[in-house]
């Protein structure tokens, strides 16, 4: 959206220390109304789903003295765009007053006279902290917690940190940005009082599922810390409360914390498995295979609906066939009511669940989630002289159509939808791949194994997927991806999404 005024406005948005729900209400609907989003390294990717497609996007991150944008060209890029009339999201990683800079970009949008609103979010200190089981303040422990930049302005004359009254006033510190420093920072805390076996906790990447901690004392966290291989971005803890973690730990207990997979399935409809995996604590690597698309024309599906009358029965074998049939009932001015007269069946409980919400119970379920199933279902059903309609992707298995003729009935397949090939993110993969940081790929249809495997240069294929763990939802997937010269390492007993998780749970 464009600001009704002739200058725009913009929304200082903490984007919280990496898990993508710990953003707030209000940071999603400022991101959602931007028509100008320019975010940093710290903001979670996931985050720009909630966008505006048709918002400019702007990355200005800064990692490891690598800047995308000096700040000084960040405070140029948002009052120009402000100026412009744009509503401007400037997605900040934790909370944008606590070393966040947002002080100093609000002091260049007085100076500019723009618009501009805060909003606040959950600060690394807070968010790493409670993720690695280490509580700031406890009654039996500490009543103060001091935040402190480890990284000062190089071009200050000297440091302001008040490192005596903070070795030997404050119960529990945290610093930011400090890891390249640590060594200064113990000595420095050392040499001014603290004790050499206070407890310390270096937390790097927190909230995430790559969240990794490393604890110690004082005298012994450098070397921990270095022997771990810790780099930014991370945080340091020190104080008694750190010794709290040997029980109150819980994140990275999860047991496929740290594990790194990939979800082939189309974008659109990946987010549950995505979201389960990432709650056992996965990584997922989204990188969509395949993405359902209405068919090229509807003249067959419209012809099926205009003489719905002559159906006896109606069998879809995915979610994607109900949607896109009754999408396209309704387009043609028809409802659930044209159905009336028409049994159902679907391949499994997810189909049923789905067609259950267009406001139909399925009649036939099979007990196992396969074309076979269905076929085997309909054997204690008399269909012989029964017309089924048969809505389905364009280039499905023959078996179900052919074993219903062969039972008696007269089947019409229609064309609901196709998936076609995707490539976004092939370079991605193959990288990932080479450098062995992917531990599993996950399969949920014959479709996404094929198109997996064209993302691959077919004489490395087999060497790129050698140590990595393929998982396949059912039978069907599995021998699909064995013909494309893949090992199948884990198949769901259950052919469903809850049933391939299980399978990697057990597997782990």
């Amino acid at each position: 959206m464009r600001s009704n005024n002739k200058t725009g406005k913009v929304f200082l948005v903490g984007a919280g220390p990496g898990d993508p729900g710990l953003i707030t209400v209000k940071g999603v609907n400022c991101i959602a109304k931007a028509n100008v989003v320019v975010y940093d390294y710290l903001a979670s990717p996931a985050l720009l789903a909630h966008a505006n497609p048709d918002a400019e996007m702007i990355y200005v991150g800064k990692k490891g003295g690598d800047h995308t944008l000096p700040q000084d060209g960040i405070n140029a890029l948002i009052v120009e765009k402000a100026k412009q009339g744009s509503v401007v999201a400037r997605l900040k990683g934790g909370d944008p007053f606590i070393f966040g800079r947002g002080g100093e970009e609000v002091e260049v949008l007085i100076a500019a006279g723009i618009p501009f609103e805060v909003v606040p979010g959950v600060t690394a200190a807070i968010g790493a902290s409670a993720y690695a089981g280490i509580p700031l303040t406890h009654r039996d422990y500490t009543s103060d917690v001091a935040f402190v930049t480890g990284h000062e302005d190089p071009t200050k004359a000297e440091s302001s940190v008040d490192w005596k009254a903070l070795a030997t006033g404050i119960g529990t510190l945290v610093f930011f940005m400090g890891v390249k420093n640590l060594p200064t920072i113990a000595a420095k805390l050392m040499g001014n009082g603290r004790s050499v076996d206070t407890p310390v906790a270096v937390i790097r990447w927190g909230t995430t599922p790559k969240q990794k901690t490393v604890t110690g004392t004082l005298g012994t966290i450098v070397d921990e810390t270095q022997k771990a291989g810790i780099k930014a971005p991370a945080i340091i803890i020190v104080g008694g409360v750190v010794n709290l973690r040997k029980t109150m730990q819980w994140f990275e207990n999860r047991p496929l914390m740290g594990r790194r997979i990939v979800v082939t399935r189309a974008r659109e409809q990946a987010s549950e498995l995505v979201h389960q995996l990432t709650e056992y604590g996965a990584e997922c690597i989204q990188c969509p295979t395949i993405q359902v698309v209405p068919p090229p024309e509807w003249a067959e599906m419209d012809r099926a609906i205009e003489t719905l009358g002559r159906y006896n029965w109606i069998v879809f074998t995915s979610v994607n066939g109900v949607d896109y049939f009754f999408r396209r009932l309704f387009e043609n001015g028809l409802d659930v009511r044209a159905l009336g007269h028409i049994k159902t069946a679907t391949i499994g409980p997810a189909t049923a669940d789905r067609l259950r919400t267009w406001g139909l119970n399925s009649d036939i379920i099979p007990e196992s989630y396969r074309a076979e199933s269905v076929v085997e279902a309909f054997s204690a059903t008399p269909i012989t002289g029964s017309t089924i309609l048969l809505p389905r992707a364009r280039e499905a298995r023959s078996v179900l159509p052919v074993e219903l003729r062969r039972m008696g009935a007269t089947v019409d397949e229609v064309t609901a939808y196709e998936t076609i090939h995707v490539e976004n993110g092939a370079t991605e993969l193959i990288a990932r791949l080479e450098a062995g940081t992917i531990d599993m790929v996950t399969f949920t249809s014959s479709s996404t194994v094929k198109n997996f495997c064209r993302l691959l240069p077919s004489d490395q294929a087999r060497r790129l997927m050698a140590d990595v763990t393929v998982a396949s939802i059912g039978p069907i997937t599995s021998q699909t991806a064995r013909d494309m010269g893949l090992s199948v390492n884990l198949e769901a007993t259950m052919y469903t999404i809850d049933g391939l998780i299980q399978a990697i749970l057990e597997n782990y």
